[in-house]
């Protein structure tokens, strides 16, 4: 969904996501997702209501037509049908149709809390079982051989990116809005997260050896105003992009011989997590506070990947195919 399309949501629609901006400080891209998925499901409903029109395409249905009585008068069983309409029709995967389930139970949430419901009709909503793989990564040593294969006209500038993902656990968008001044002289680092919540990373050497160097070549004259004290700078002399950043990983990974593998710069977060927690012995309680997780169960999928790492280690022990012999009785 474009910006200039929240204005064709229901009024009601587009007051729900001005609170979750405004109030809550969600970041425009989530705003942007929470209102396709509500445009999606009231489009569900007026198309099983009748109300659509006949033989209109579901992409092209017109929610602002919807009534407030199909809004308001919604229930579970709803979601679920639009659940099973957006596997089976749709194609939706697990991730997309869960997101769907979560935007449409915090909008009734709020309905409800802002007195347009006088009970929740989705309260007892049974969350879909989410099957949760584990996080991709690299290893130590693909890790080394990452940062030994950074080169180029932007070399210092890319080795501390990457130096900041793999020690720092950053996510993008928390490394595009880094400025220089956020690296303090107590080798620490503010990083501002989802929600605009800041937390403090502390810089390990190498991560203080990456970043004094990069300054020592990061330009200081021709940079717009709007961007002077980015840390992160692009050949524009501008505040380095997302896409930018991501073309950078993508072209080492591939340098490397790990392109088309599933990895990114996210994936880049996940390394730093699990080596943090294989090689540092770091406690699950500080990962947490490191990655800026609401939830502990979300900083102990990393649990699980050492866990799995030592199940496959016991499979692999060369003892495993001796058995003992049965005896006769």
């Amino acid at each position: 969904m474009r910006k200039e399309e929240l204005q064709e949501l229901p009024k009601v629609v587009q007051q729900y996501l001005t609170h979750q901006s405004v109030v809550l400080h969600k970041s425009q891209l989530t705003v942007l997702e929470y209102g396709s998925d509500l445009r999606s499901f009231l489009r569900f409903l007026m198309q099983e209501s009748g109300s659509a029109g006949s033989d209109i395409p579901f992409s092209e249905i017109d929610v602002k037509k919807i009534r407030e009585e199909l809004i308001f008068n919604a229930n579970a069983n709803d979601v679920y049908d639009y659940i099973n309409f957006c596997r089976n029709e749709k194609n939706n995967s697990e991730n997309t149709r869960l997101r769907k389930f979560s935007s449409i139970s915090s909008f009734y949430k709020w309905l409800t809390a802002h007195g347009y419901l006088e009970m929740n009709p989705m309260e007892n909503l049974e969350r879909p079982k989410h099957k949760r793989s584990l996080p991709k990564y690299l290893t130590l040593e693909e890790s080394v051989n990452l940062l030994d294969h950074i080169d180029g006209k932007n070399k210092e500038r890319d080795y501390c990116i990457i130096t900041f993902f793999l020690n720092c656990g950053l996510r993008l968008s928390e490394l595009v809005s880094l400025n220089y001044n956020d690296v303090r002289s107590d080798r620490s680092m503010k990083v501002t997260g989802k929600g605009n919540k800041e937390r403090i990373v502390y810089l390990n050497d190498a991560c203080i050896s990456a970043y004094e160097n990069y300054m020592k070549v990061r330009p200081v004259e021709g940079i717009k105003a709007k961007d002077k004290n980015a840390l992160f700078l692009s050949s524009h002399h501008q505040r380095i992009s997302p896409k930018t950043v991501q073309h950078i990983v993508t072209t080492l990974l591939e340098k490397v011989g790990l392109g088309g593998q599933g990895y990114s710069t996210h994936k880049l977060r996940h390394t730093a997590a699990t080596l943090l927690y294989q090689h540092a012995d770091t406690d699950v309680m500080v990962l947490k506070e490191l990655l800026g997780h609401e939830s502990l169960a979300t900083t102990e999928i990393y649990t699980h990947v050492v866990n799995e790492q030592i199940k496959n280690a016991v499979d692999k022990s060369p003892l495993n195919n001796l058995k003992v012999e049965k005896t006769d009785e």
